[in-house]
């Protein structure tokens, strides 16, 4: 009987999968959906070739835990880019295979269904192609894609996967869009600030907080001229004022314009509170450290944004716009099962 039972069960829960799937619905795990989009948020753009799917998602959720990915096998994309870290790292900058240091602080992962281009200097124009510079880039993976694809065949559950999923043999266009699919579900936006937004006054923010919020997007400190809309973001590339001198040629590097020298795209703010050390270098521990650097106006480096000013904050001010920073950690993100291991 119980064993008639669990096979009922086992059946139902099928449909259920299979009906949302053909509505294109949200899916969910337990208690927190996948590809749920927050209030406030736009549609989460699809490209037509990789479409969400929970066999896709499942598959390209496997992929960014497996360490295979590495020419030693020592690292997995989630060794850079954790879920309790709102998948990004604690450190200035990641470990890749063969010990071997990266040259920038790792990003966080959330999202980048939203974003324009790809990696700090702004080179990469689609989550699916993204995917090729950890895995080849010497100081990450370190491995050839199309030995990286006969590796992975050796997996009889991934060989089916691809089939399954892509109707393809496991290949770089296989795992390029298996494991993009997996990141283009990484959503964020349920932090104490969204909570206040939509109308909690009473759990939403602390008065410290609020207070914090109305500076942030006063005229005087013009925060939001960078780091603006649902992602705090406007995915622009700039200097502000951290060095005379970097070791670092940022966006240069790619366009070759001197004029470029030291740009990176500017970060979210979001879950800022999770994702210490901070810039493009790791080279601030402390959000009270960031602010200061804000706060003094920055060094004058010829390319620094002339939106970069000193902020003349008080000890208090300083105090409450770093409350409001806090307020848009999402616990429910980094928390969330279904996205680890």
């Amino acid at each position: 009987m119980w064993k008639s039972y669990k096979l009922q069960l086992a059946s139902l829960i099928l449909v259920v999968f299979l009906y949302a799937c053909h509505q294109n619905t949200t899916i969910e795990w337990g208690q927190i959906p996948v590809m749920d989009v927050p209030s406030g948020f736009p549609a989460i753009p699809q490209p037509s070739d990789n479409h969400y799917t929970i066999g896709r998602w499942t598959f390209g959720k496997q992929l960014f835990f497996d360490k295979a990915l590495s020419r030693d096998s020592s690292v997995s994309c989630a060794s850079c880019h954790s879920p309790e870290n709102a998948f990004g790292d604690d450190v200035a900058k990641s470990v890749g295979a063969g010990m071997k240091t990266g040259r920038s602080n790792a990003p966080p992962l959330f999202n980048l269904a939203y974003h324009p281009y790809f990696t700090r200097a702004g080179g990469v124009f689609t989550l699916e192609t993204q995917i090729l510079v950890p895995v080849q880039e010497h100081d990450e993976f370190d491995m050839n894609f199309v030995e990286l694809a006969e590796r992975l065949k050796a997996n009889p559950t991934y060989r089916k996967m691809a089939l399954e999923n892509y109707q393809r043999e496991l290949d770089p266009y296989v795992i390029t869009r298996a494991i993009a699919n997996f990141e283009r579900s990484l959503i964020s936006g349920y932090s104490p600030f969204d909570a206040f937004q939509q109308g909690d006054k009473n759990h939403g923010m602390s008065s410290s907080a609020q207070k914090g919020m109305q500076l942030f997007f006063s005229e005087r400190l013009n925060c939001t001229k960078c780091h603006q809309g649902f992602n705090f973001t406007d995915y622009s590339f700039k200097n502000n004022g951290l060095y005379l001198q970097y070791a670092d040629s940022g966006r240069m590097r790619l366009t070759h314009q001197e004029s470029d020298r030291a740009l990176f795209k500017v970060p979210s703010l979001r879950n800022i509170g999770f994702t210490a050390p901070y810039m493009h270098d790791g080279s601030m521990n402390t959000l009270e450290e960031v602010i200061a650097h804000y706060n003094a106006g920055g060094k004058a480096h010829p390319n620094k944004s002339a939106d970069i000013k000193p902020l003349n904050l008080s000890d208090f001010e300083q105090k409450d716009l770093i409350a409001f920073l806090r307020s848009l950690n999402d616990l429910r993100f980094v928390n969330n099962k279904n996205l680890q291991q």
